[in-house]
């Protein structure tokens, strides 16, 4: 009886061969994705050349006239299950490529349109005296660089101070409030801070104050959220197993958040850091109230008016001189700038997170 159990058993756990329909599963060959593309192109192209060829036409055409083709043939060669992760993976990359449309097109726009004055009189000079062709925006790269500096100077402690408090130490009705405001901040118009900061200097200095300076804290009102959301979220990822760590050892909180869990999540912040500057520095409503425009160059943000990229940008596309061209130029080269400018921000935040983050070997 025992050794009768035991066969039994053995015979039970043994697993049953797969049917041959599923060992050699059916397949569609390599060269079926690039040639059914290659065919659907050649399908719509012919049918659009006999009736009107369209660009937009013939790629959604060609899109449709695929997915079809692939999900059908997939569908009587593989199965069903099959074809729908064919059709699925179809339709994901086809949403990610019409995601970076845009992107590519704006790119190559600006790029085209702005390598015209991308010259060195263009950042050696100012628009002083400049009446049509000619001029640079020297003194709108170094206002947009000052401006920036300080907003940055200004937002980047606070927003950091604050999402250590709200991570670290808030709790209770204060750090609701503060979390509150915060959400509140981020989605204000920007032509809010910028009224906020000419109401401001109107206080303080004067009506019609127009300073670089004004610029500044109207930036920073827009800066702080963004950088106190993404710090905090930064830090709340830390493992709190390296704060009960350092805590056992006798580390004080103020010397583990300075020394653990700040240098754990500075990678994140730094990126954080980098998205709000790059989402105040291309800023135009505010600073056109608060600071205004000015044809020469001016280093002291708290005295007079500042020119800036945005600014200088957008005047120069919206009321052109005669004859318009030079004054577009300028325009589409200082949008260029701006995107140099934030690229390369991109890349010290890069380069940051690569030296301080924590060395893993």
């Amino acid at each position: 009886m025992t050794v009768d159990a035991s066969k039994r058993q053995a015979e039970t756990t043994i697993p049953a061969p797969l049917p041959s329909g599923l060992a050699h599963q059916a397949r569609l060959p390599g060269w079926a994705v690039p040639g059914g593309l290659a065919a659907s192109a050649v399908v719509v192209g012919g049918l659009l050349a006999a009736t009107g060829f369209s660009v937009g036409l013939f790629v959604v055409g060609t899109a449709i006239v695929f997915t079809v083709a692939l999900y059908i043939a997939s569908r009587a060669v593989e199965g069903r299950r099959k074809a729908t992760d064919r059709l699925v993976t179809v339709v994901v990359t086809a949403a990610f490529l019409l995601a970076l449309i845009p992107l590519i097109s704006v790119i190559v726009t600006v790029v085209t349109a702005g390598l015209a004055r991308f010259d060195g009189e263009f950042f050696n000079s100012s628009m002083r005296g400049v009446v049509g062709e000619g001029g640079g925006a020297y003194h709108a790269i170094m206002g947009t660089l000052i401006i920036t500096g300080l907003a940055a100077l200004m937002s980047i402690p606070v927003g950091l101070l604050t999402a250590v408090y709200l991570v670290e130490y808030g709790k209770g009705r204060l750090a609701r409030a503060i979390t509150f405001f915060v959400d509140v901040m981020t989605g204000i118009p920007s032509i809010v801070a910028g009224l906020f900061a000419v109401a401001l200097f109107a206080y303080l200095v004067g009506p019609g104050a127009r300073l670089g300076f004004a610029g500044s804290v109207a930036l920073s009102v827009l800066m702080i959220p963004v950088v106190v959301r993404a710090t905090e979220e930064m830090l709340k990822i830390v493992p709190n197993e390296l704060r009960e760590a350092a805590f056992a050892l006798g580390v004080p909180k103020w010397r583990t958040i300075l020394k653990v869990v700040i240098p754990t999540s500075i990678a994140g912040i730094a990126s954080g850091v980098t998205l709000a500057i790059a989402r105040v520095i291309g800023e135009t409503a505010p600073l056109l109230v608060a600071v205004g425009l000015s044809t020469a160059l001016n280093f002291n943000a708290f005295d007079g008016r500042m020119a800036t990229l945005p600014v200088f940008s957008y005047l120069s596309y919206a009321t052109p001189g005669v004859p318009p061209e030079p004054y577009l130029e300028r325009a589409w080269t200082a949008a260029l700038v701006l995107i140099i400018i934030v690229m390369v921000l991109n890349l010290v935040a890069r380069l940051i997170a690569r030296l301080f983050a924590p060395k893993t070997r």
